[in-house]
């Protein structure tokens, strides 16, 4: 696997994230843009908060933990300026989305904006410890607690009492983002959430009769057979779990890492695409068609996550199985999503892995899975070559 690791890292630092110093950064309003087609232009001028959060704590990481360059610390601290003028509302929730020059689009319905601001903020305070940062990270990161059971509050579009869902994504962007922040929490808060977390998605979400993850399920967990109920997601379960099984490591509680792993594939057979390859996006766990239309569609998301998630078994294990998913993704990912020519990664490719969409980033994909993905593989499979003969224990 050391060809894998020095042709990720190469990729990263050589490819991808010179496109997005290159062309994302805004000089005049701060922040970042994020719709960029094949070549790097700007298409689009609006400011998600996701992706602006997501890409400060990019540059922040990678200071921290690849090379301490100046320019992605100031990259850093570019977008963190943006967020705390422009972010918020007086309540202190972050925004969904805002205009070029930072006033607001779209209201702090989605409880993620302030997850990828918590977690870009705490970042950014590991490499320049300024007290404003750790001061929004830890009241945003409050805020998400206070709201975590109804996080769209009132801008939920659910009639009350009907059908009460919980749905998987908030405690699996959980599972990551308590680590992240560690470092400006108290330790006791970050065990409980932490085995808090583990419950309810190895638990509550696990559907036993597929081995796989529900997106959502009835408050009491029980399985609520509408589509909703019934949608599968295997990129989220794939990335759920290397959240889970980093928290396993940390634990060392091998037994919980198998069990991750075990999930990870039942999520990777049920997913791939038989006929032409690739995770489809959506899939109804009782066969029925799924109401999402872009369902077989093929996202750069789901596959990078995978790549992380078997990188990560492997080095933990050793699993055979693992190494060969890994080959697998590898191919289809390398092949299907990367633009040689012009640098970065596609995102959307239709079912026969034709590109659907000529961009490098929008109102979703920013600088974030591709990166981070290629640098958890890098610095995954690096620490393999390093304890060879012998496979990193627990």
């Amino acid at each position: 696997m050391k060809q894998y690791s020095t042709l990720y890292k190469q990729e990263l630092l050589e490819n991808v994230i010179p496109f997005w110093m290159k062309h994302s950064k805004d000089e005049k309003h701060g922040g970042f843009f994020t719709c960029l087609d094949q070549f790097g232009n700007v298409f689009d001028t609006d400011k998600f908060i996701w992706l602006q959060g997501r890409e400060t704590w990019m540059f922040s990481m990678l200071y921290d933990k690849v090379e301490q360059k100046q320019e992605w610390l100031d990259m850093a601290v570019h977008g963190a300026d943006f967020l705390k003028k422009h972010g918020r509302d007086a309540e202190g929730n972050f925004y969904f989305s805002l205009n070029q020059q930072g006033q607001p689009l779209v209201q702090p319905y989605n409880i993620f904006s302030d997850c990828f601001a918590a977690m870009g903020f705490g970042a950014l305070y590991k490499v320049n410890p300024k007290d404003e940062y750790a001061d929004i990270a830890r009241t945003t990161f409050q805020n998400i607690l206070n709201r975590r059971e109804n996080p769209k509050g009132k801008y939920s579009k659910a009639y009350p009492g009907t059908r009460d869902l919980r749905n998987f994504s908030l405690p699996m962007i959980l599972s990551n983002l308590s680590l992240e922040m560690e470092h400006l929490l108290d330790k006791s808060l970050i065990e409980s959430l932490s085995q808090e977390i583990i419950q309810e998605v190895m638990g509550v979400f696990f559907h036993p009769e597929s081995g796989l993850i529900l997106e959502n399920v009835y408050q009491d967990g029980s399985f609520a057979d509408c589509f909703e109920g019934r949608v599968i997601n295997p990129g989220h379960i794939i990335e759920a779990m290397w959240f889970i099984m980093d928290l396993a490591v940390r634990k060392g509680d091998q037994a919980l890492v198998k069990r991750t792993i075990e999930i990870a594939l039942n999520a990777l057979e049920y997913g791939w695409d038989k006929e032409f390859g690739g995770l489809f996006y959506f899939k109804d766990i009782n066969g029925f068609p799924p109401q999402q239309l872009e369902w077989d569609q093929k996202l750069w998301w789901p596959h990078v996550e995978a790549l992380v998630c078997m990188a990560k078994a492997y080095a933990a294990t050793g699993d055979e199985r693992c190494q060969k998913w890994f080959d697998k993704l590898h191919d289809y990912t390398w092949n299907s999503f990367r633009d040689e020519q012009y640098g970065e990664w596609f995102g959307y490719l239709n079912r026969r892995n034709e590109v659907l969409l000529p961009l490098k980033g929008g109102k979703w994909k920013g600088c974030f899975h591709v990166p981070r993905g290629l640098y958890q593989v890098y610095k995954t499979l690096e620490n393999v070559e390093v304890n060879q003969p012998e496979l990193v224990k627990l």
